[in-house]
């Protein structure tokens, strides 16, 4: 069970790596009319709910939790939330990577905290340490560093165009 958990954690991140380096495949296979950004958090919430099931096929409930559970779940949530407002599901989900225009934001916790919803991602996790067995905890954290280093190498060059800008794209035509 250990292997197959430890699986169901590290899951999302081929996934999200594969899209940061070959964002023109994504929008490829998106197609045109979907937007890239939609299909990704679609994909990622069921990729989510893998790792979460994961966990708790590990993990041993009981309550009430510690008291560093509270600021730290609370704190990550907010960092998270705050990271969706700001951005939007386009910002939050690599719109820059498929060839959108993301507005530059500056508010808290941007200019502060450098990836703020991997490190509120990271705290939430960390509050669920009574419960969850470290190594499943440290494998989920590592999986977000590794993701914090990939996105840190942006090449511009490297973004999508949209499939109706791309020349080579023709719809299929009904014979």
């Amino acid at each position: 069970m250990g292997i197959v958990a430890a699986m169901g954690v590290l899951l999302p991140f081929p996934f999200y790596w594969w899209l940061w380096t070959n964002p023109q495949s994504w929008v490829n296979l998106c197609g045109q009319g979907r937007d890239p950004s939609t299909a990704m958090a679609r994909v990622s919430h069921v990729l989510k709910a893998a790792q979460l099931l994961s966990l708790f096929s590990v993990a041993s409930l009981s309550w009430p939790p510690p008291l560093y559970f509270w600021p730290l779940m609370a704190f990550g949530q907010f960092l998270n939330f705050r990271v969706y407002q700001l951005l939007g599901e386009a910002g939050t989900y690599y719109g820059v990577r498929f060839g959108k225009s993301i507005p530059w934001v500056t508010e808290f916790p941007f200019g502060v905290i450098r990836d703020p919803q991997y490190v509120g991602s990271i705290m939430s996790l960390l509050a669920c340490l009574s419960w969850v067995p470290f190594q499943y905890i440290l494998l989920w954290c590592l999986g977000y560093v590794f993701m914090m280093l990939v996105e840190s190498k942006e090449d511009p060059s490297a973004r999508a165009k949209s499939v109706s800008s791309c020349s080579w794209h023709k719809p299929l035509v009904n014979r």
